[in-house]
């Protein structure tokens, strides 16, 4: 958030912005999508379906990259079409999201600790 904000304000350029951007992206799919299959490899069901819609996001939106693209983030393409606004959403939207899944998993562990 705090990179494309940057971008935004124009205190970085685009190729900076978007090759910072982009070394993220494949350690976010590999490490949403092993949380995924941990959950359902535990049977923590309720967690597994919340898990499932952003890590198949995830890896769509890594797969579906036009060739010639730097990545994800392209900087030629970034401010056409309002695409920065677009990720400056998708990148609030996930953090939410992972706030909500801290706080879940806060709870599972403190529950599991006073249960056993």
């Amino acid at each position: 958030i705090i990179t494309l904000s940057d971008l935004e304000c124009d205190y970085i350029n685009a190729r900076s912005c978007c090759s910072k951007l982009n070394k993220w992206v494949v350690p976010e799919v590999i490490g949403h999508a092993v949380v995924t299959i941990l959950m359902l490899i535990s049977l923590h069901w309720f967690i597994f379906l919340l898990n499932l819609p952003v890590a198949t996001w995830n890896i769509y939106r890594y797969i579906m990259v036009p060739s010639g693209n730097m990545g994800v983030f392209d900087p030629t393409e970034i401010h056409n079409r309002g695409q920065l606004k677009s990720h400056m959403k998708e990148a609030m939207i996930k953090l939410g999201f992972h706030l909500l899944c801290f706080f879940m998993y806060l709870y599972s562990m403190i529950l599991a600790l006073i249960n056993d």
